[in-house]
């Protein structure tokens, strides 16, 4: 079964980290753009990060760049990323997207607060 499963989500203090993952299954994922997007509450969807078929070049929102960090293990056909310095707007639903195979995970939630 062609899916994307995300997890990792959780609540988190302002400051601090998490790592979500995006498990690919019934594809290679190394031959394939995969992207985040989140979705705020009352907000629309909304690209984060996302990273290139084979050569992995990355590319960031401006709201999350220099504090979330892309990347992609081929040997465990996986996306992650890697969230540091959490703010309370990055409060979201977190999703993996691969455009190309018109794929969605349901979502994970993210929430940051004190």
């Amino acid at each position: 079964q062609v899916q994307v499963v995300e997890s990792g989500g959780g609540l988190v203090q302002p400051g601090g980290s998490l790592r979500l993952s995006c498990a690919a299954s019934g594809f290679i994922a190394s031959s394939y753009a995969m992207n985040w997007y989140r979705q705020a509450p009352g907000k629309e969807r909304e690209l984060v990060a996302g990273i290139t078929a084979f050569r992995g070049t990355t590319n960031y929102a401006d709201s999350v760049r220099g504090r979330f960090t892309i990347s992609r293990d081929n040997g465990k056909n996986t996306v992650y990323l890697q969230m540091n310095s959490l703010k309370p707007e990055d409060l979201a639903v977190y999703f993996c997207n691969v455009p190309n195979l018109g794929l969605w995970g349901k979502g994970t939630q993210v929430t940051v607060s004190s």
